[in-house]
């Protein structure tokens, strides 16, 4: 029970200072402790930065699960969204940077 709670406590904690965005990590990607210390170490944008640039490429549209990953030597956050009309798309964003890497519509 107090493992439990403390990670769920943990889960809320994390997500606000996030930034609110519902982060998930897969095995291979960079996990909660690890997001936290690139983002106050600088080496990341915060996540609601991160969250309007793919938003701004998108207007209107809902943001779904996100993802922090290491790939090709730099980290990228990896957002799953839907927009005003439905449609589903995945977009990638250098999370130092900013830059969009990769604006695609879902299969």
């Amino acid at each position: 029970m107090k493992t439990t709670l403390k990670t769920v406590t943990t889960a809320v904690a994390l997500t606000a200072l996030l930034g609110g965005s519902p982060l998930l990590f897969a095995s291979d990607d960079n996990g909660p402790d690890q997001a936290v210390k690139l983002l106050q170490d600088g080496v990341i944008k915060p996540f609601d930065q991160l969250n309007e640039v793919v938003l701004a490429k998108h207007p209107g549209a809902a943001l779904g699960e996100t993802e922090l990953e290491r790939e090709y030597g730099r980290y990228v956050y990896k957002v799953e969204l839907r927009d005003a009309q439905g449609v589903e798309w995945d977009v990638d964003v250098d999370a130092a940077t900013g830059e969009v890497l990769d604006d695609r519509q879902d299969d």
